[in-house]
């Protein structure tokens, strides 16, 4: 039999004679092994699997016969006749009932082709089996087990440790992931740790197993931590990452005991670095809880003799945020390159209050936290003629203008904050409350939360009320307040004033943010069921949509809720908004899809709407898998798809100048819909937001494109007001700040993720247009040494200078027309030719063309010359001054000279942001950088407090509608 067979198999043909005698009961049981042995060969399965399937179920009664010696290689058998008709959860089973004759390693012979295709959808099956199972916390088999375990097994073998951790976040096996660090055999283990807390971000891992996942890198960081080197950039990095773990398990306590090991081991600089990072990940509430555990003792009585020490004094200053906004804002100070003749354009071709409007607003935004408010005092009576709202808005802007410029906040607003006589519309004390709010933004102290609940109390009309709601909401951000909320749900209840009640429904979603309490989410959503209010119900929306912000699936049982309410669209728009806040820069595609249903699924367009932009929120740290998501919505026939396609682009592509996102949003330009339009100028200001044309060559059409539509007279004042605040938006913070989600460790940033989300309710309410500059993050390298001055370092960009420079201003064409006249009207040819007037023009001509036509030709080619030769020689690198503005694509080009720095830093400056460095020669003299005037002018004289210079306040101005 085995030789028949083996002729046989040389040219296999008809095996409907060997099936048959599987199920020969009269066949020995040796023949049947033998049959089986030779079928299972891919040289005959790829000639006879369409014969083996009409036997499948013979082959199956051997592979399940406990009796048959060759059961394993039937079962595998049956495995590969399964897959060849597609039937791969059967391949899966029969692979795994094969007695290990099935092998993860694919065969090295003339059809290894086909058995590497088998071998790998087995494989693929039996992990997507596996990761359901795990995923579903269901059993999962032996069999099953035992072969993901071998596979685990051969990329060890391999070192392949990528992959194994990839696999064991994929499959939920922690004690695989604690294996691959382990086994890897470089004697510091530190950067595989810190490679395996970045796929921790990167992952679509659920909470309860990212917390083992961080817990375990903690504890393993914690254990290979060893402060030896004082200020080395490996001890940063490692006390860096512990700490980036311990605020996602929520762990104040052990924080705290890091800062004093290091204090205690002089690692000041350390601590230091650690206290401004972990400001900037870190929300309110963390930070809070941290410093009491810091700084209880200090507070304590007992201790009042016992001074605390400078460092702690400093940490102290850190943690609470004045030292990186005193320091962001000395920044934007210095570098301030607002171009006003932007403004002054804007300015005199715009007519109507919603164009003046967005021109004030889009003025905050250009000097957001530049405390330059010029254009405002050369403008009084323009900017007087604001009315209602509009004055609101624009005493709001303030609050942009010194974002950051806490310590004089209430003498800047004191002309417009609340007195005893109270405006009786309230549109100037509101808006000062608003700017209060913006100007404490996610930094409020108990005294500023005390002066809004205070106001808010005392608040009699609905303006204040609305200003007042916002600036606490504001300043409390993310504090997780109780009380405050409590204050502004009975500002919500005893009112039920349509104004008021959405600036409170908002500002109760701030307070509570992340926070995921029940009872006020009950409450909210209750409320929302019962108001008539279309701008209570959208204030609510929006605030419980942000209760569940980044807590992924522990926010399911509330979307169910939202969801259940079939017949309420305003519940559904809420479903839709707290799914982009929970899973906010997630990138888990199950949730995408859920949102694709909804756009295609829902009558509602607003619905439509919001789930077309929540995509860009859960995609927001991946532009590429964003595009391809929405790519087909562009086309779509409804606007409102496209609007939202257009701003989910913007917000995933932020900052990035991604080229394609470009190209898909330009045509939405010329759309019929005046809204679509708004939305794609407003989603390019996202994406090219400090691109030079060296970067981005879209970024000068897409200028040109703002002021011809700015322009226009024909345009439509809805597409005018996105082109304004474009504008604002492309040119904000001085050129020297970037729009984000994400912050520099790559995690979604809680202030940028809710700024944006309110700041995209602008299209029911222009007030909330303000909240966008939550999302602007200062491009900066800012080095400070032990005394937390800003010392003179110089830095190396390996790039040209031209590269990354800020764009060239415009030009005055009507200044340069009138010096051309003058310099005709003033030629000498002039005062001595008579007659006529033509023949007097003819001589002009000449005298300006004829005698200074040659030498004028001859300098400017002399000219060109030098300019061509000068950018021919323009150096491959360049040098920058602390604090430097170093932009996103900037940042992998920098460098520290190699020789006569006398600092090194404490941590990668390619990391961008506030920096610690250490001095490495004590005994030479130290320069420090001057400190500038609020106000944006550079001077020696003034009085000085922690190193911020202050003048004596401007002159303050009023809006009068007296006269208009």
């Amino acid at each position: 039999m085995a030789q028949v067979m083996h002729i046989w198999r040389n040219n296999p043909k008809n095996a409907t004679p060997y099936l048959e005698s599987l199920g020969d009961p009269q066949r020995q049981t040796s023949e049947k092994q033998i049959i089986i042995d030779n079928l299972d060969d891919w040289k005959v399965i790829t000639a006879t699997w369409f014969e083996m399937a009409q036997y499948l179920s013979v082959l199956e009664t051997l592979a399940n016969d406990q009796n048959f010696a060759g059961r394993g290689r039937a079962a595998l058998l049956c495995s590969k006749v399964a897959y060849c008709l597609e039937n791969y959860e059967k391949a899966l089973a029969f692979a795994l009932d094969s007695d290990n004759n099935f092998s993860s390693t694919p065969r090295q012979d003339d059809f290894k082709e086909h058995d590497s295709l088998y071998v790998n959808k087995i494989i693929e099956q039996a992990l997507d089996t596996y990761k359901k199972k795990r995923n579903q916390k269901m059993e999962v088999e032996p069999k099953l087990a035992a072969l993901i375990d071998r596979i685990f097994q051969q990329n060890l073998e391999r070192r392949d440790f990528n992959s194994v951790i990839g696999l064991a976040f994929d499959t939920r096996r922690i004690d695989m992931v604690e294996t691959a660090i382990k086994s890897n055999e470089a004697p510091d283990k530190t950067p595989v740790m810190i490679e395996t807390l970045n796929k921790v971000w990167e992952s679509q891992l659920d909470i309860e197993f990212r917390t083992l996942v961080l817990d375990l890198i903690f504890h393993m960081l914690d254990a290979d931590l060893q402060i030896e080197k004082k200020g080395s950039q490996n001890l940063a990095l490692k006390v860096l990452s512990i700490c980036q773990c311990l605020i996602k398990l929520e762990r104040p306590a052990q924080v705290a005991q890091i800062f004093n090991n290091l204090l205690s081991k002089k690692n000041t600089l350390v601590a230091y670095q650690l206290a401004f990072d972990l400001y900037e990940n870190a929300p309110q509430e963390f930070l809070e809880q941290l410093k009491e555990l810091l700084f209880k003792k200090e507070d304590s009585p007992e201790n009042e003799e016992t001074k605390p020490s400078p460092e702690n004094n400093n940490l102290k200053s850190i943690l609470s945020g004045e030292e990186t906004i005193k320091h962001h804002m000395q920044f934007l100070i210095k570098n301030n390159h607002t171009d006003m003749l932007i403004l002054k354009n804007i300015k005199d071709v715009v007519r109507g209050s919603c164009a003046h409007n967005a021109t004030v607003i889009a003025n905050g935004l250009m000097h957001t936290g530049t405390t330059c408010d010029d254009f405002l005092r050369e403008n009084l009576d323009w900017i007087s003629k604001a009315t209602n709202w509009n004055k609101f808005n624009a005493v709001a802007s303030l609050g942009l203008i010194h974002k950051g410029h806490e310590r004089e906040a209430r003498k800047i607003l004191d002309p417009y904050l609340p007195r005893g006589d109270v405006d009786p519309y309230g549109f100037k004390e509101g808006g000062s409350l608003y700017a209060y709010g913006l100007i404490h933004a996610n930094h409020g102290n108990q005294s500023v939360i005390n002066y809004l609940t205070d106001q808010l109390n005392k608040a009699t009309t609905s303006a204040v009320r609305h200003g007042g709601c916002l600036g606490l909401g504001l300043a409390a951000l993310g504090t997780r307040s109780v009380k405050i909320y409590e204050h502004l749900r009975e500002c919500l209840y005893s009112q039920n004033e349509a104004v008021s009640g959405e600036g409170a429904g908002i500002a109760m979603g701030l307070v509570l943010a992340g926070s995921m309490n029940q009872s006020a989410f009950d409450e909210m959503r209750s409320y929302i069921l019962d108001t008539q209010h279309d701008k209570i119900q959208r204030g609510l929306r929006t605030g419980i949509a942000m209760l569940a912000y980044g807590m992924l699936e522990k926010a399911e049982p509330w979307i169910e809720i939202l969801e259940s309410f079939h017949s309420e669209s305003i519940m559904r728009q809420t479903a839709v908004c707290m799914i982009a806040m929970a899973y906010a820069g997630s990138g888990n595609a199950e949730v995408v899809k859920r949102l694709l249903e909804k756009v295609a699924a829902d009558p509602s367009s607003d619905v439509k709407r919001f789930a077309t932009i929540a995509i860009g929120f859960v995609l927001s740290g991946n532009p590429e898998l964003c595009l391809s998501h929405t790519g087909m919505l562009f086309e779509h026939f409804n606007g409102h798809i496209r609007y939202g396609a257009a701003i989910a682009l913007g917000i995933a592509c932020a900052g990035s100048g991604y080229k394609e996102s470009v190209s898909r949003l330009e045509p939405l330009l010329q759309a019929k819909e005046n809204f679509v339009r708004q939305g794609a100028l407003i989603a390019l200001s996202f994406v090219l937001i400090q691109h030079t044309e060296s970067t981005c060559s879209n970024v000068v059409e897409f200028r040109k494109t703002i002021t011809k539509t700015i322009t226009e007279k024909s345009e439509d004042t809805i597409t005018k007001f996105g082109a304004i605040v474009a504008q604002g938006i492309l040119d904000a913070g001085g050129r020297n700040v970037t729009l984000s989600l994400h912050n520099r460790d790559g995690q979604p940033d809680m202030p940028s993720v809710l700024g944006t989300f309110v700041f995209l309710q602008h299209w029911y309410w222009h007030s909330l247009t303000h909240f966008i500059s939550l999302a602007f993050q200062p491009t900066c390298l800012i080095g400070l040494n032990k005394g937390l001055k800003m010392p003179k370092i110089v830095f190396r960009c390996n790039t040209k200078a031209s590269y990354f420079a800020y764009p060239p201003p415009l030009e005055d064409k009507k200044k340069v027309e009138v010096e051309k006249v003058e310099v005709a009207v003033l030629s000498t040819t002039n005062k001595k030719k008579g007659g006529e007037k033509k023949k007097e023009q003819e001589p002009e001509k000449m005298e300006v063309d004829e005698p200074t036509d040659e030498t004028h030709s001859d300098d400017k080619e002399k000219s060109d010359e030098r300019v061509n030769k000068e950018a021919v020689q323009e150096p491959s690198f360049h040098n920058i001054s602390n604090p430097a503005r170093v932009v996103r694509l900037q940042l992998r080009k920098l460098s520290m000279p190699t020789e006569g720095s006398q600092y090194t830093p404490i941590k990668s400056i390619t990391r961008g942001g506030i920096i610690m460095f250490e001095r490495l020669n004590e005994d030479e003299e130290e320069e420090l950088v001057e400190a500038a005037i609020a106000g944006g002018i550079s001077s020696d004289s003034g009085d000085s407090k922690d190193g911020m210079k202050t003048v004596a306040p401007h002159e303050p101005f009023n809006f009068s509608l007296l006269n208009y």
